[in-house]
């Protein structure tokens, strides 16, 4: 089976209907999508269990969903549930918790035969004030991993995966990221394995998998950690660890106007690509041994 618009539509669509907006503050709307998530893994059979930690005196939860439970070897694949703010979150990051959610659907539909543990996991505290801290939910989730010794293959982070524009990098970020601008197509339409220069390997390997025979155009930025684009989100956590990671990503805040402003509806994105990239993903999920 491949992956279903029409599935992809319905997570985002509950997600950024979600009221009060699920940021930080708003803890019972961060149940509501913590439970909508668990209750999609429960209802494809996945085993799910629940990450929680304290920030402040209030609990937060990662759901952790796991196929081939028993094999040493895992791959982790990732996205957030927060969101910025008063702000919808249609593209950030409703979009790359449908993939994620699509993936496991896939996954389970399909019965691959690999030699590995694939844990789907969705974070909590990706977002401002969090960013950057040891409160967010992937570094909650990496230093369990490294606690344990875990064999980990590496970590792909769904980041902002339904955004496609045929203007390609905003005009503002040209200058700033020129390398960028120089080496992508003009237009909007690709989607980028954004990964860490250190991983080399890793990134290729994902970036390989995902573009042969795509229904997407997949691209390839191997940065400097310190990039302004490299570790924009979850996957950085796992460097901390010396975890492989990378980013799939619609290029962000360089491409969608619409990043951390109301303006994040689902009206905005293209789920006919967003579909292309989770096929795409799928194919690298599967192949990773």
């Amino acid at each position: 089976m491949s992956a279903q618009k029409d599935r992809l539509f319905k997570d985002v669509e509950f997600l950024t209907t979600i009221r009060p907006y699920r940021n930080s503050r708003n803890l019972e709307s961060l149940q509501k999508a913590s439970s909508y998530i668990k209750d999609e893994f429960n209802n494809i059979g996945l085993e799910v269990e629940e990450q929680k930690w304290m920030v402040k005196k209030n609990e937060f939860t990662n759901v952790i969903a796991s196929y081939n439970k028993e094999k040493s070897k895992r791959l982790i694949i990732g996205a957030h549930y927060d969101v910025a703010g008063n702000t919808p979150g249609a593209d950030d990051n409703a979009s790359a918790v449908a993939g994620l959610l699509e993936t496991a659907r896939m996954i389970q539909e399909n019965r691959p035969d690999i030699d590995y543990r694939i844990d789907f996991v969705a974070y909590c505290l990706e977002e401002p004030p969090h960013f950057g801290k040891q409160e967010m939910g992937s570094f909650v989730h990496a230093k369990s991993l490294w606690a344990i010794n875990a064999d980990v293959i590496g970590m792909i982070c769904y980041e902002m995966i339904g955004y496609f524009s045929k203007l390609g990098i905003l005009g503002k970020y040209k200058s700033q990221v020129s390398e960028l601008a120089e080496d992508y197509p003009d237009n909007g339409e690709y989607i980028v394995v954004v990964g860490n220069e250190d991983y080399q390997d890793f990134n290729e390997k994902v970036y390989d998998l995902m573009e042969e025979d795509s229904g997407i155009d997949v691209q390839l930025a191997n940065l400097p950690a310190y990039h302004q684009w490299a570790g924009m989100s979850d996957h950085l956590n796992y460097w901390k660890f010396s975890y492989p990671a990378l980013m799939i990503n619609d290029a962000a805040f360089l491409r969608n106007p619409n990043y951390h402003e109301l303006s994040d509806t689902i009206d905005t994105l293209n789920f006919d690509k967003m579909t292309e990239v989770v096929n795409s993903t799928y194919r690298a999920v599967i192949n990773m041994a």
